[in-house]
């Protein structure tokens, strides 16, 4: 039996960055993500988001891949919404997303990060905070 600890903090938007998750919307949409991981084997440690995009924290079991689990997530849910028609207009999830590595030691620390989003966005656009991650971790758009 292989032993993994890969924490991953996967973090995706509405398509065109559409403000879809408004309040009312986003804990129904949150829950459904939740069971949808549970039944899908993937281990969804923490979740929350803003009007435009999702946060996660997960842990990768030795089986999954990034690329799995956010095509897993990530299709499905906007299959249900427009299934449930939980908003008026077609929904749909951008394509990209951002998978960063998380240390055990920062796993506190995503965690806070991820349950007080609606409070960050107050003080940065989500657009301002995509942009400083891709700086930050180094990644080139389209690649």
């Amino acid at each position: 039996m292989p032993y993994v600890s890969i924490w991953v903090h996967l973090i995706w938007a509405t398509k065109n960055r559409y403000p879809y998750l408004k309040k009312e919307i986003r804990p129904i949409l949150i829950q459904h993500i939740q069971e949808n991981a549970f039944c899908k084997g993937i281990h969804l440690d923490f979740i929350n988001g803003a009007e435009d995009h999702i946060h996660t924290l997960i842990s990768l079991k030795p089986n999954q891949d990034i690329a799995q689990i956010a095509m897993l997530l990530k299709g499905e849910s906007s299959h249900w919404i427009n299934q449930k028609k939980i908003v008026e207009f077609e929904f749909g999830w951008q394509d990209e997303y951002i998978a960063i590595s998380i240390s055990k030691s920062g796993i506190n620390r995503i965690r806070e990060y991820i349950k007080n989003q609606e409070k960050h966005h107050q003080k940065q656009s989500f657009a301002d905070e995509y942009r400083e991650f891709i700086q930050k971790y180094g990644f080139e758009r389209g690649g």
